[in-house]
């Protein structure tokens, strides 16, 4: 039997994107999965569907990772049923666009609640069983935005910095444990996501977005393969790059320009 078809993974985020087809992908290597979002319905047809296409267990939990009190009852709940998690996807995360005291302060609360201190509460919760049974993993999804400033999505890209530095660090002290972790950090995709941050407007500069299937085989097989950081696509890899050596005061006026919106 294929080692991963005894894992059980843990995805939060599971109901559209690139959370939804990092379902798909774990459910092809025959895992048992368990699907955590704040939309039941949707949560229950991706289920009905794994099921059917891959003859898998999958279990179902609606929960919303803003109130600080939901991963500890996940990870309760779960401890309480005798499920161990041997890989955990973060996958849910939100965005914001307009200026830091433009935007309303409780949302961007939220979102570092969301986007950084549940993505954290989750790891130290589960990764230490990982760690005693010297197997499994975390699968952090970043962005491109985590090696920048964003200008007018401050905390965003801030909190994707944090995703980014956090998963890197987390990489090498997990070296010889048989655990690892991967961040993955898509440029702009084609999900709900900017719909989310953006509302009713658009962004000035219009950029090519890829699919969400093709992000999160990406970043699946790099999970697979023990790879630390994982940016799908080429010309992502070249800005990246580009970022790198570029002079600092460029690349926040050339993020600021980029989430400037219209509408």
């Amino acid at each position: 039997m294929n080692a991963a078809n005894s894992e059980t993974v843990l995805i939060t985020g599971a109901s559209s994107g690139i959370g939804l087809e990092l379902a798909r992908c774990f459910a092809a290597d025959g895992c048992r999965l368990i699907l955590l979002a704040r939309n039941t319905e949707a949560l229950e047809t991706l289920a009905g569907e794994l099921r059917r296409a891959h003859k898998i267990e999958t279990l179902v939990l609606t929960a919303d990772l803003s109130r600080p009190e939901i991963p500890e009852r996940v990870f309760k709940e779960l401890q309480g049923r005798g499920i161990k998690v041997d890989v955990l996807v973060n996958n849910a995360g939100f965005g914001a666009n307009g200026t830091f005291a433009g935007l309303p302060l409780p949302r961007q609360l939220e979102m570092i609640q969301v986007n950084i201190t549940a993505l954290a509460n989750l790891t130290g919760l589960f990764l230490p069983g990982m760690i005693e049974r010297r197997r499994g993993g975390v699968l952090n999804v970043g962005s491109l935005a985590g090696f920048l400033p964003g200008p007018g999505m401050d905390i965003y890209y801030a909190t994707k910095a944090f995703v980014l530095s956090f998963t890197e660090a987390l990489a090498e002290e997990l070296l010889g444990t048989g655990v690892t972790a991967t961040a993955l950090c898509p440029g702009p995709t084609a999900t709900n996501f900017g719909n989310i941050s953006h509302g009713q407007k658009e962004r000035r500069l219009n950029t090519p977005k890829m699919p969400a299937l093709t992000v999160a085989s990406y970043g699946h097989r790099a999970f697979r393969r023990g790879s630390p950081l994982a940016i799908p696509g080429w010309q992502y890899q070249v800005l990246l790059l580009l970022i790198r050596i570029l002079p600092r005061r460029f690349v926040r006026k050339m993020a600021g320009r980029f989430n400037d919106t219209k509408g």
